[in-house]
């Protein structure tokens, strides 16, 4: 029992006549196996149960897919921005009495523009620091009533030559009231977060992936248990359980490539249809794929594929074998 190739893959293997023998033969057995057999596919129901929950499984386990990675990528876009703006910057809280804020403040300045690494130093103003206060204090905060320290914002040079440690020392002993904050503590737990959501969004793929093999891997058995007459007569005339086998493996790698694909199309749509950066406040930085990014959806059919593969050609093997 030779498969029957089809015109269009017959062509296709006649281009190969020229290229390496490694390479031909892997590739002819590739084509050979997405043409597939017509007697042995007989073997594998083309519709039923076992057919439908190939592909549900298959779509749904891809479209949670896509949102793992998704979630992933914008995690560490996230953590990127967040880590480099606050690598960059600083913070100076200036606590005095009343009546030497002003002198203190441009003291704080004076010492700051001499410090190198700091490309710039600015005192908020009243303003600023009723923004910043408003959403937890209100819109009506009587500002001038409380004694609210000055905060200088600083912004540090790409030169990498900032010496938070001597500038608090020399902060201590000029402008005794003024703390310098610069954000290590911030950027720490931001960066083991991030690390510690992309650790969860592969386990949650390689749970994924377990669990489309667990589900192909019963409804192939099933539709084994549910053709052993026509593999008993198969056998009759000949054929070979890995000639069975293969007939099977084809049918639900291919279900599980389609389900997936359907599913990864729909899981798309539906992360370009969530709220944007903006519209979502910017806490989801734009979830969603960007860039390179864009190259990982197109490689989930494929990972659904050889999942299914890899589950279907055991689970066909060990079932054949036990029924012989």
């Amino acid at each position: 029992m030779r498969p029957q190739i089809t015109p269009v893959l017959a062509q296709a293997l006649a281009l190969l006549a020229h290229a390496p023998a490694q390479v031909t033969w892997q590739v002819r057995r590739f084509l050979a196996f997405l043409a597939g057999d017509p007697q042995a596919d007989r073997a594998v129901p083309p519709t039923g149960f076992t057919a439908w929950l190939t592909l549900f499984t298959a779509g749904a386990m891809a479209f949670l897919a896509v949102f793992a990675v998704a979630l992933s990528l914008a995690t560490d876009r996230l953590a990127d921005r967040w880590g480099a703006e606050l690598a960059r910057t600083a913070t100076l809280r200036l606590s005095a009495p009343e009546g030497q804020m002003q002198a203190q403040t441009q003291a704080a300045l004076r010492i700051l523009e001499q410090t190198p690494g700091v490309s710039e130093a600015r005192a908020l103003t009243p303003d600023e620091n009723r923004q910043l206060l408003e959403p937890w204090l209100g819109p009506d905060l009587p500002l001038e009533t409380l004694p609210i320290p000055q905060l200088i914002a600083l912004t540090l040079d790409d030169s990498g030559g900032f010496d938070a440690a001597g500038l608090r020392a020399r902060l201590q002993a000029e402008v005794p009231g003024a703390v310098l904050d610069d954000h290590t503590r911030w950027r720490a737990p931001l960066i083991q977060a991030a690390g510690r959501l992309r650790t969860l969004g592969i386990v949650a793929l390689l749970l994924i992936a377990a669990s489309t093999a667990a589900m192909i891997t019963l409804a192939a058995q099933a539709a084994l248990a549910a053709n052993a007459q026509v593999i008993r007569v198969l056998r009759l005339v000949g054929a070979r359980d890995i000639y069975i086998a293969r007939a099977f493996v084809r049918r639900f790698t291919l279900r599980a490539a389609w389900g997936a694909a359907a599913g990864t199309v729909a899981g798309v749509i539906a992360v370009l249809l969530l709220p944007s950066a903006d519209t979502a406040g910017g806490f989801l930085t734009g979830l969603g794929f960007q860039g390179l990014g864009w190259l990982v959806p197109p490689f989930i059919p494929l990972l659904a594929a050889v999942t299914a593969f890899a589950a279907t050609r055991s689970a066909a093997l060990r079932t054949l074998r036990a029924q012989s």
